[in-house]
């Protein structure tokens, strides 16, 4: 009893000195071990946090057997861990880090911080009907083609890989990068500010597993929405479907109509198209999504 006593007056004494900075405090480490937690849960670090708390079992198990050499090894691992975690954890520190650098929050801290010049509405649109129409030519020819929207994330890195273009989209010129023959057609086109800045680009591709009927393109255009913030565009060389992948995650079958209104909804800013975020919404909703 007296040492129920004991623990009701320590949680008293902590109710008494508790203050608003420790409950945000408290919130921001939990919101911190949620996403944490979560990042281990979506990606392949999972199976190596479960390496990991074999290797401290074993350290406590070493040291109440006195195993000498397993616990002076687990040791000297253990005093290097911090580095070994960052080397190994490096995708998806790195992968965090990004989405945290694309979230809304940051974003409106950026804003506050700097103006920042928005896209020229006539430009996207003018890229969004050229895409459009190039996709129609390249349906009726049955030929793929894979085309990636620039959004807030610099793709510097990878319009480096391809060749430099520079010049606005139009339809018979997306057909012709693409066209089977031309030596530009196996890579992507990255479109930026409404210019096609660059052909024939390395894309990353995913290295989660996806439908088995998914090819090389699909994987690549779901590899380049995981890295960044763009919106891909996907046209199957074999079945001349539309695919549209954003986040991580790919929405098939779509028309060129369709098309046309979710590249809007994704890429025209949501101050000139105040229907544009419940609308995009609902849009992919009705797609059949293939997730990661």
């Amino acid at each position: 009893m007296s040492q129920i006593s004991r623990f009701w007056e320590s949680i008293l004494g902590i109710a008494r000195s508790f203050q608003f900075k420790d409950a945000i405090d408290i919130t921001i480490i939990a919101l911190l071990l949620y996403g944490i937690i979560k990042l281990v849960r979506e990606t392949r670090a999972g199976q190596l946090v479960k390496g990991l708390l074999l290797l401290i079992v074993l350290l406590i198990v070493s040291n109440r057997l006195q195993l000498v050499m397993v616990n002076q090894a687990l040791t000297y691992f253990f005093s290097f861990a911090f580095v070994a975690l960052l080397i190994i954890f490096q995708p998806e520190i790195r992968k965090a880090l990004e989405q945290m650098g694309r979230s809304n929050m940051s974003q409106s801290l950026m804003n506050a911080v700097s103006a920042r010049e928005r896209d020229d509405k006539a430009h996207v649109r003018r890229a969004i009907n050229a895409v459009v129409e190039g996709i129609g030519i390249l349906q009726q020819l049955q030929m793929g083609a894979l085309i990636v929207f620039e959004r807030q994330t610099n793709l510097g890195e990878i319009i480096a890989t391809g060749t430099a273009v520079n010049c606005a989209p139009s339809g018979p010129l997306i057909g012709n990068i693409f066209f089977n023959k031309a030596p530009l057609h196996d890579g992507a086109v990255v479109i930026r500010d409404g210019t096609i800045a660059a052909a024939g680009c390395i894309l990353p591709l995913t290295q989660n597993d996806v439908s088995a009927e998914l090819g090389t393109r699909h994987r690549a255009a779901i590899g380049m929405s995981e890295e960044s913030d763009a919106v891909v565009v996907v046209v199957s060389e074999e079945t001349a479907q539309i695919s549209v992948a954003v986040n991580g995650h790919l929405t098939r079958d779509y028309t060129r109509d369709t098309l046309r209104s979710v590249l809007e909804s994704w890429l025209v800013p949501q101050e000139e198209k105040s229907a544009g975020g419940p609308r995009r919404l609902r849009f992919l909703k009705k797609r059949k999504a293939v997730k990661k």
